[in-house]
């Protein structure tokens, strides 16, 4: 019998499996996904926010405990476990050396990643290559992978773990890690999350999914249904705004759309509705989807000039463009009588200091509703440029209730050989809100946690059936 069964593919199953391998127990992973398509949405990553009280090699300054806590907890406004959020954040600061070992290296930021050198480590060939060598540290290790192996359902006793079913499959274990995903890719679940808006839409039909087509939920219905122990709100997830083009799964990194900070942001009726520049990029992306998704249509438009061409990461697809904003408006199919008189009277608000996009600078709005609070420069100059955005959901927040154990709960008891990591759980730490970097940090600390309890519930496991052979 394996010793510890781990089910899932990304970066908190394979950290999961790494560790259990290491601790000597023998391991199968399950990897819904066919081989090209393995790694879940850690294949889209770029980097790992990290706590550091010194510069360290890619890591410039200090980034230590008490800030990278406040920057979590103005994002998830106070709906986190602080307990748990801390021990993420801790375990971010010691886990790179395991992560080279195992084939992992890293880079400086690339340039236009804005604000991350000193908080973030990047993957050297992003998420790609993370997983590339974790899975090949885990064949050379011993650990047995499946591909095109969906589980579908478990059997437990008493929240026990006994065996893992894929169809008629039958897989016993003598402990399992779920790490399996959120719902994202289920649209169907999707859209009974979101409901109905006042407006009478489905908000989710709107939706693009920039991470795998994989992430059915499937696992983690089967476990509310089991009377498995949940946290989180099922319409919060790592939604960012997204190109409007991009393909309905898997665009990635590359679709997200990051000028928003240097221009004004409308919806459909030509209308600003939030602050383009309240904080640094990194801390406000993630807000950005679902902003969007509260629009009618759930449709908005990124509006800049030449003056921010060169100052932002370019998406995958070039902006429309126009030589004025009359026609720029009439490209994006916006009334351009509105489009045009919203744009004047952002410029005639303008009140432009010291323009500097690395810093919270003194470039603000005045007397308009809403404000921009920094980066705020008169949109004047051509030619002008539109994108298109629509909500593009990441993963989702709702999963398991854990505690630091990593230990699947049934009624606030622990299970002994069931635990979870990654996304199934990541909304122990995110309430809602996200901060560049930190859902990696969250699978990497607790899919290792998993991974070396898991092998002791195996070691405890075959120990007292030696002790029960010997009796």
């Amino acid at each position: 019998m394996i010793d510890v069964l781990v089910i899932g593919g990304g970066n908190a199953a394979l950290c999961a499996a790494l560790m259990a391998r290491e601790a000597g127990a023998s391991v199968l992973l399950l990897e819904a996904a066919p081989r090209e398509w393995r790694g879940g949405n850690s294949q889209h990553t770029r980097n790992l926010r990290c706590m550091h009280d010194a510069p360290q090699d890619v890591l410039v300054d200090a980034y230590p405990e008490e800030e990278y806590w406040q920057d979590l907890l103005k994002v998830t406004g106070g709906i986190t476990d602080e307990k748990l959020a801390r021990l993420v954040i801790r375990a971010s600061s010691s886990c790179r050396d395991w992560m080279r070992g195992h084939g992992v290296n890293f880079q400086p930021p690339l340039s236009g990643a804005l604000h991350v050198a000193r908080t973030n480590a990047f993957f050297m060939g992003g998420g790609k290559a993370l997983v590339n060598a974790y899975y090949r540290s885990a064949e050379a290790l011993g650990v047995q992978i499946r591909y095109n192996a969906p589980v579908d359902s478990l059997e437990l006793a008493d929240g026990h773990f006994v065996a893992a079913r894929i169809g008629q499959e039958r897989i016993e274990a003598r402990s399992c890690v779920l790490a399996a995903g959120g719902f994202e890719s289920n649209l169907e679940w999707m859209r009974e999350a979101w409901g109905q808006n006042e407006r009478g839409e489905w908000p989710a039909d709107n939706f693009l999914i920039r991470g795998t087509r994989f992430n059915q939920g499937v696992l983690l219905k089967f476990m509310m249904q089991a009377g498995a122990d949940i946290i989180g709100d099922p319409s919060q997830s790592h939604c960012v705004a997204i190109d409007a083009r991009a393909p309905l799964y898997d665009g990635g990194i590359c679709t997200r759309i990051d000028c928003v900070s240097l221009g004004v942001v409308v919806n459909r009726d030509a209308e600003r509705f939030y602050d383009e520049g309240e904080d640094f990029w990194p801390k406000r992306y993630a807000i950005w989807g679902r902003l969007v998704a509260m629009q009618p249509g759930q449709i908005a438009y990124s509006i800049i000039d030449a003056k921010a061409v060169g100052r932002f990461m370019p998406p995958v697809f070039p902006g429309v463009r126009a030589d004025s904003l009359a026609e720029l408006a009439a490209k994006l199919e916006l009334d351009p009588a509105r489009f045009v008189q919203t744009i004047e009277d952002y410029n005639r608000a303008c009140r432009v200091g010291s323009f500097d996009h690395t810093q919270l600078d003194d470039c603000h709005t005045e007397g308009l509703t809403p404000a921009k609070t920094h980066w705020a420069r008169p949109i004047d100059t051509g030619p002008f440029y539109g994108y298109a955005l629509r909500p593009g959901i990441t993963f989702t927040y709702l999963g398991l209730k854990v505690d630091e154990t990593a230990a699947v709960r049934f009624g606030g008891k622990p299970s002994d050989n069931l635990f979870v990591a990654g996304e199934m759980m990541a909304g122990n730490v995110l309430g809602k809100g996200y901060t560049a970097g930190v859902g990696m940090s969250i699978g990497t600390a607790f899919g290792r946690i998993a991974g070396t309890r898991a092998a002791e519930a195996a070691r405890a496991q075959v120990k007292n059936g030696a002790r029960r052979e010997a009796a």
